[in-house]
């Protein structure tokens, strides 16, 4: 029984959007995915987002600039998430959204240290990456095939780490 349990949990570790549905689009759908990451891209080269000194300035505790982004940010998703919750909205081809608890697991504090020292060294993070190689940083494409390796190696060695 206990097996199964775990397995379960692990299943639910494994799924990458529980509110996907079954709805097969053409291939033209995707551009509006696209129109949003430039959207989004240019918004994080303006608000300096993606600058390696603004990055910098951060962990080195002398500028509020991004914790105020990322501040904000956290406000927003909770604010959205109550709402979601509060009127029960629906994605935008009427399915429900299911929002499910998560688990804490010491694992979490060690990805968060190597993801924070990753960012403090490389000066990115996976968001920014592509708004900085779009901008020319064309040395930080490094840094995205090793986020790429990185990931891969987590999951090829996934089941042998302690969740």
């Amino acid at each position: 029984m206990k097996e199964m349990i775990k397995e379960k949990e692990h299943d639910v570790q494994d799924t990458s959007c529980v509110n996907e549905g079954g709805l097969q689009h053409k291939w033209y759908h995707n551009l509006k995915y696209l129109a949003a990451g430039i959207i989004f891209g240019i918004i994080f080269v303006k608000a300096e987002v993606i600058s390696w000194f603004r990055i910098q300035e951060m962990f080195r505790l002398q500028s509020f600039h991004m914790y105020g982004i990322i501040g904000s940010a956290v406000v927003v998703g909770m604010i959205s998430v109550f709402l979601i919750k509060k009127f029960n909205i629906k994605t935008i081809y009427g399915e429900p959204i299911t929002l499910s608890p998560k688990k804490f697991n010491k694992g979490q504090i060690y990805g968060g240290l190597i993801f924070g020292f990753g960012w403090a060294i490389t000066g990115a993070c996976p968001g920014p990456l592509f708004a900085q190689i779009g901008t020319g940083a064309l040395a930080v494409s490094v840094t995205l095939l090793s986020a790429i390796a990185g990931t891969w190696v987590y999951g090829y060695f996934r089941d042998q780490l302690p969740h």
